[in-house]
C-alpha cells in the first residue's frame, strides 16, 4: 500500500506487512520527489547508488554501513545520509534489522 496521504505510521505495523509482503522494502509514502520506504535487507544487501538523495533511520538492530570509503557501525535511532549517487550499502546486520529510508530532492541530488 503507498498511502498518498497519512498523519501517522507505526513502524511495527509497516514491519509486519513487509515481512508478510517477502519483498525486502515497502513503499509507505511516495509525493513528488519525496518517498518514505521500511526497509530489511536479507543475507546481503545489494543495494546500486541511487539518483536521489536519502535519509536512513535505523528503526530495529544493528549493522555495519558502507557509504563511498568510510564504515561506522549504526544501531536503531541512529540516521545517515547518503548522497545520490554514492555508493553504500549494509552488512553484518542482526536478523530483526530494519531501517526507514528517506528519499528526497531532484534527480542527480540537492545542490
Amino acid at each position: 500500500m503507498i498511502a498518498d496521504d497519512f498523519l501517522k505510521l507505526d513502524e511495527a505495523d509497516e514491519a509486519a506487512r513487509l515481512q508478510a509482503s517477502d519483498n525486502l522494502f515497502h513503499v509507505l509514502f511516495k509525493r513528488d520527489d519525496f518517498s518514505m520506504e521500511l526497509f530489511a535487507p536479507r543475507g546481503t544487501d545489494t543495494q546500486t547508488p541511487h539518483t536521489q538523495d536519502e535519509v536512513y533511520v535505523i528503526s530495529s538492530g544493528q549493522s555495519q554501513f558502507l557509504r563511498g570509503d568510510q564504515v561506522v557501525s549504526v544501531r536503531a535511532g541512529d540516521a545517515l545520509f547518503v548522497p545520490a549517487g554514492m555508493v553504500h550499502r549494509f552488512f553484518d546486520f542482526s536478523d530483526d534489522f530494519r531501517t526507514w529510508v528517506i528519499f528526497f530532492g531532484p534527480e542527480g541530488g540537492c545542490k
